[in-house]
């Protein structure tokens, strides 16, 4: 069995300033009637590569009244940014993440320059001329600005870390470096919110 499947009883209660964070400020939520679930993320940051199988196995575990997006920081740069809401806006964010993780982590490619990236992008059988005006688009513009300011909103100072339905933050730093503990308090903090809902 996957630790994820453990009990919740076999780590103890998350606690609040030590395994998360509650917002004084909460953060406006784009999903009515469910519990958002945001994961703050940078292409470059080894510790986001790291995350991404138990993520990806995380998410498939998720009930229906849980929507869970990614959002793209910008830390050192915009670029990874644009890659990823560019990718987004083509409908191929969730078949390309894998290989820009392994761009950077495996190839060690930069992928901060549009030359690069298009060449990148014209391999996985995208048109470039595509590529690039979606890159420069106010659509992928518009979506970076949202992104920025929900960074500022929850306050985020490092990644991975998980926002969760505009009230807490947490991240596997927090919990001593553990994905898989991470994980728990967010579904730990999923559960607190869908308590406070039926209310």
């Amino acid at each position: 069995a996957s630790p994820l499947a453990m009990p919740a009883l076999a780590q103890p209660q998350p606690d609040e300033g030590i395994d998360y964070k509650l917002l004084r400020d909460p953060v406006a939520t784009s999903s009515p009637g469910k519990i958002e679930v945001l994961e703050f993320f940078w292409y470059a940051c080894p510790h986001c590569y790291h995350l991404e199988p138990h993520l990806l196995k995380w998410k498939e575990t998720l009930s229906k009244d849980v929507v869970f997006k990614r959002v793209h920081v910008a830390f050192r740069g915009d670029a990874h940014q644009k890659i990823f809401y560019t990718l987004e806006a083509l409908g191929k964010v969730d078949a390309l993440t894998p290989k820009v993780f392994e761009e950077i982590h495996q190839k060690n490619r930069a992928m901060d320059m549009l030359m690069e990236v298009s060449e990148w992008a014209k391999k996985q059988g995208i048109d470039i001329a595509k590529f690039e005006s979606t890159w420069n688009s106010f659509g992928v513009q518009t979506q970076q600005k949202r992104a920025n300011a929900l960074t500022a909103g929850y306050r985020i100072d490092g990644v991975p870390t998980f926002g969760i339905n505009g009230r807490y933050v947490t991240s596997p730093a927090m919990v001593g470096g553990s994905h898989t503990r991470a994980l728990q308090v967010v579904d730990y903090l999923i559960a607190q919110e869908r308590k406070a809902l039926r209310k």
